[in-house]
């Protein structure tokens, strides 16, 4: 198994190259943007996140005292905006109290520690947690979404139906825990989705072709 995870993530490499992820200035900005994702694309992240940018408000004291209905009109284009106006206010409640709204003092914290608190942030679930841990605050922790299931039920590595948990216990326990890795291979995963393993499969020309 060790063996066919690093088969997949050297083939999807050398096909597609390094992905840069993930796109943000600086951490708070990845960790907004992992928020506002949740059930959007990026192209209308970055709308909503351009937004924040042109009012000089993408700062975690800035966002703490702007009003609701200000911050869900200014993230209108990511979608379910009012939802993400109160997961987003709630995360930075979080930053505020507990770090004093640094994330460097967030950075800090143990992995598992900081994962629990973010787990206890109404709003915020795993898949969104661990995007914040990993591209935010640089720690090793695998990220699981549905196009990782897709791929690795499709090459019969694990059942499609499999917990969240299962899924990044396979990757925590046949890969060495590693920041770079673990953020490329998931950018790696999310590109074949797009462009090869898609909810209709393009087979033909899959870096994973035959596997």
């Amino acid at each position: 198994m060790p063996e066919k995870l690093l088969q997949i993530y050297k083939k999807l490499y050398t096909s597609f190259g390094p992905q840069h992820w993930w796109p943000g200035d600086t951490p708070f900005e990845v960790a907004v943007g992992a928020i506002l994702t949740q059930n959007t694309n990026w192209g209308n992240v970055e709308k909503a996140i351009e937004n924040l940018k042109k009012n000089r408000l993408l700062r975690p004291s800035a966002l703490h005292d702007l009003s609701h209905d200000r911050l869900a009109a200014l993230i209108r284009p990511a979608g379910y905006f009012n939802i993400k106006a109160k997961r987003l206010k709630n995360f930075i409640d979080l930053l505020m109290h507990e770090y004093q709204g640094s994330m460097q003092k967030m950075k800090k914290e143990d992995l598992s520690f900081v994962r629990k608190k973010l787990l206890s942030v109404n709003g915020i679930g795993p898949e969104t947690a661990d995007s914040i841990i990993l591209y935010a605050l640089e720690k090793p922790v695998f990220v699981i979404d549905a196009y990782t299931k897709r791929v690795l039920s499709r090459h019969t590595i694990l059942d499609h139906d499999a917990s969240y948990d299962t899924f990044q216990g396979l990757f925590h326990s046949k890969l060495k825990e590693n920041v770079s890795l673990f953020n490329e291979y998931h950018a790696l995963v999310v590109r074949l989705a797009k462009e090869n393993c898609r909810t209709k499969p393009v087979c033909t020309g899959c870096p994973l072709e035959g596997m």
